[in-house]
């Protein structure tokens, strides 16, 4: 009867007070992929109104399938931003060829681009800066490009762990940000400790990088399917945080939720107005409809119970 008691205690607590953080996620972004998209019967009816779309390029996965979502999630009136991972690009005519489908064929002119999650590259490119450095994303009327953050480190970039080489590449994303015409923006990997991300924010402000930060955070999901992914995608010091929650008996009962590193970067952003921290972007692990739905309750104050 303790634990049952116990079990209730936890999930009336997650559900009276209302979220403190509402300014932070108000204008969320959130990524999908093209089989995940799929399952989504209607996305104007989950999604606010001008949410931004990530698609994220995995390994493998046909331009045909990635068009045709931009091409829907365009069509519904959503500004889409799809992934250019520069490591699974053969070539520099590959590259224009996807540029051009997707401004054609889906009417895309926002894309992200990153180095991708492949040891090996395919072709001509193994950076994002190299992607920059084509001129085609202005040569074909791209007016927004994000790239890759990194608050805790990447160690497929700097071997040793540390920072050197992902901060030389974010001062010289800064500098082409003063050159050109496209609006520009970090989008980070997920975390789930806000100070590492606090610290990484600051020190990167005081090197002369002035791009905003929108800080990816994982949607409510399963601790284990969350550790997972977190090892996948080599997340440091926030994988204590999941570690110690999956010790608490009465948290590894019920999904994770994002609410404690909401709360502490939204307080942060309340006494550090200049932070480069500007919005949030939503990794769907749960599923796209869990994720959606949840910062969508945050924001309203209402729960969305299926019938």
């Amino acid at each position: 009867m303790a634990f049952l008691n116990l079990f209730r205690g936890k999930q009336e607590e997650r559900s009276v007070e209302p979220a403190s953080f509402r300014d932070l996620i108000d204008g969320y972004s959130i990524e999908v992929m093209p089989r995940t998209a799929a399952k989504i019967e209607d996305f104007k009816a989950l999604l606010p109104k001008g949410t931004r779309v990530y698609i994220a390029h995995i390994d493998g996965t046909p331009i045909e399938d990635m068009v045709q979502t931009a091409r829907r999630l365009h069509e519904d009136g959503f500004p889409v931003m799809p992934h250019f991972p520069s490591r699974i690009i053969a070539s520099h005519a590959i590259l224009e060829d996807w540029i051009k489908r997707y401004r054609n064929e889906a009417g895309v002119e926002q894309a992200l681009l990153l180095g991708g999650g492949v040891s090996t590259p395919a072709g001509d490119f193994d950076s994002s800066i190299q992607l920059i450095e084509t001129g085609l994303f202005d040569r074909y009327g791209f007016k927004r490009l994000h790239v890759a953050g990194h608050p805790e480190g990447n160690k497929d970039i700097d071997k040793d762990g540390g920072y050197r080489i992902v901060d030389e590449a974010l001062k010289f994303k800064q500098a082409y940000s003063e050159r050109t015409d496209a609006e520009m923006a970090i989008a980070t990997q997920f975390a789930f400790d806000a100070k590492p991300v606090i610290a990484w924010a600051e020190r990167i402000a005081a090197a002369g990088v002035k791009l905003p930060i929108h800080l990816g955070i994982a949607g409510p999901t399963k601790l284990q399917t969350l550790i997972k992914f977190a090892i996948a995608c080599g997340v440091g010091p926030s994988l204590g945080v999941l570690q110690k929650r999956a010790m608490d008996l009465s948290k590894l009962l019920v999904p994770y939720e994002p609410t404690e590193v909401l709360t502490e970067i939204a307080d942060y952003k309340a006494s550090h107005p200049e932070s480069l921290i500007q919005q949030i972007h939503v990794f769907p692990l749960g599923g796209i409809r869990a994720s959606a739905e949840w910062m969508n309750e945050q924001l309203t104050g209402e729960r969305n119970v299926a019938p």
